[in-house]
């Protein structure tokens, strides 16, 4: 995953149009990815040449999306739909995070050993303590007190695979990373130290919440069990056996191909919509044909190596056009809100975190190992939250809970009636509602569909 971020990283913030965007493998290709791996587990097929055969396939129908300019169409695609992926992309973060959290308590606060003690304690407590006494032989001295004391005054620590303090600890990692990461994220609203010290504070926000909550998790309770950073030290470059795959797997391959390059489509130009939204103020055009040829060749290369996909993600780059914005607070009405002044545009900052990203390769298994999975969660978390800043379709849902008087003057609820504005954000709900049962289904094959799901969304 670092090797193929720092290649595809670098490829693309030198060749691309909008070097602004940053790629990432998202949480849409993730389950993509698993959805090929159940099919090689079900039909016995060598997973790397399926995955490199689904990944040519897809750059072959991205080459001829952006030669016949398909790219087109976004114009079709309205904000609705942008915010409608946006919150489903912030509920996919929740839904990782929620699932760890789940499988952390499963595995120590409920474990059976917990479970056991549990029972233990209360037999102990329900049976009456008997002790037998002779009058003629007692002796206090000769009297085996430990058989009182059997239950020890910690009874979880007694049996092996019960750490409920771990999950507690999971939680308190988790939440913290995101209170602090959002409150420096925040800072600049407030008005201590200076405006540049504040907008820093603001911009590292992040890196910051995640090295505090690692030292406190690895260093300050380091005599407690967590689960950290995991990471594989095989050979990557391992080129795919395309000969494993008989004629009927590649065209099956060629229909797998497809429905992925819509999820690529659809994803790429939706970021892309969002980085260059008018409120940004970027001076430099879109270039949505030429992004997304530059994608296909390189998720071509990525696919015959094996290493992951990748394409435009948010909310990571609408949170980097941020990062290099002058922003202004305007107050309209006693609302207090921000508007970008103006952007660094620049391939300077994806060069070199990416060359950065790469170097920290040498940073395994020190210092990253030291990172606790609980960490990363809280990670994930952040990424939700943050994305949901200047989301409308949120903004629009959280007025079904607000009274009339306290409503933004936002210039929608000027124009339009209260009425219309609910039954628009309620028809953007039901939409949302449906991808995300059909993006976390428990039957992988249903996932399939997902990416034509998301397409059907212009035209609604």
């Amino acid at each position: 995953m670092i090797i193929g971020q720092t290649i595809g990283g670098l490829i693309y913030v030198v060749l691309s149009g909008q070097p602004l965007m940053i790629l990432l493998t998202t949480a849409p290709l993730a389950i993509y990815i698993k959805i090929i791996y159940n099919i090689c587990e079900d039909f016995q097929l060598d997973f790397f040449a399926m995955y490199c055969c689904v990944g040519l396939w897809n750059a072959f129908f991205l080459i001829c999306y952006s030669l016949f300019g398909v790219s087109r169409l976004m114009r079709w695609s309205t904000r609705s739909t942008e915010e409608i992926f946006a919150l489903f992309i912030s509920v996919a973060f929740c839904v990782d995070a929620t699932q760890d959290v789940i499988k952390d308590f499963a595995n120590n606060y409920y474990s059976p050993g917990c479970m056991a003690t549990g029972l233990e304690v209360l037999r102990n407590e329900s049976e009456p303590l008997i002790v037998p006494y002779s009058p003629r032989n007692f002796s206090p001295d000769a009297f085996d007190y430990s058989s009182v004391n059997s239950s020890p005054a910690h009874p979880e620590q007694s049996f092996e695979g019960c750490r409920r303090e771990s999950s507690i600890l999971f939680l308190f990692l988790m939440l913290g990373t995101l209170w602090l990461g959002v409150s420096l994220y925040n800072f600049n609203k407030t008005p201590y130290l200076q405006a540049s010290k504040r907008e820093a504070l603001a911009d590292y926000a992040l890196p910051v919440a995640v090295l505090v909550l690692s030292f406190v998790g690895s260093f300050l309770f380091k005599d407690v069990h967590l689960e950290h950073f995991k990471y594989d030290n095989t050979r990557v470059f391992n080129l795919a056996a395309l000969d494993k795959l008989s004629v009927a797997a590649i065209f099956a391959c060629m229909g797998l191909g497809f429905s992925l390059s819509l999820l690529f489509f659809m994803d790429q130009n939706i970021t892309s919509a969002m980085v260059n939204n008018p409120c940004n103020k970027l001076k430099k055009g879109p270039a949505y044909h030429l992004d997304l040829f530059v994608v296909a060749v390189l998720n071509a290369f990525l696919s015959l190596f094996g290493l992951p996909w990748m394409h435009a993600t948010i909310p990571h780059s609408p949170l980097h056009v941020r990062s290099l914005a002058d922003v202004e607070e305007r107050v309209d009405q006693g609302h207090v809100y921000e508007i970008i002044v103006t952007v660094r545009e620049t391939r300077l900052t994806g060069m070199f975190s990416h060359i950065l990203i790469g170097l920290s390769i040498l940073m395994l298994p020190l210092p990253l190992a030291y990172i606790p999975t609980a960490v990363l969660d809280g990670l994930f978390l952040y990424m939700a939250v943050t994305a949901l800043n200047g989301n409308q379709m949120f903004e629009r849902i959280t007025l079904l809970f607000m009274e009339q008087a306290a409503y933004p003057p936002n210039h929608y609820i000027r124009r339009v009636p209260q009425r219309k504005i609910h039954q628009f954000t309620a028809c953007q709900v039901l939409q949302l509602l449906f991808m995300c049962a059909v993006g976390f289904s428990p039957w992988p094959y249903i996932k399939m569909v997902f990416p034509i799901l998301l397409l059907v969304l212009m035209p609604f």
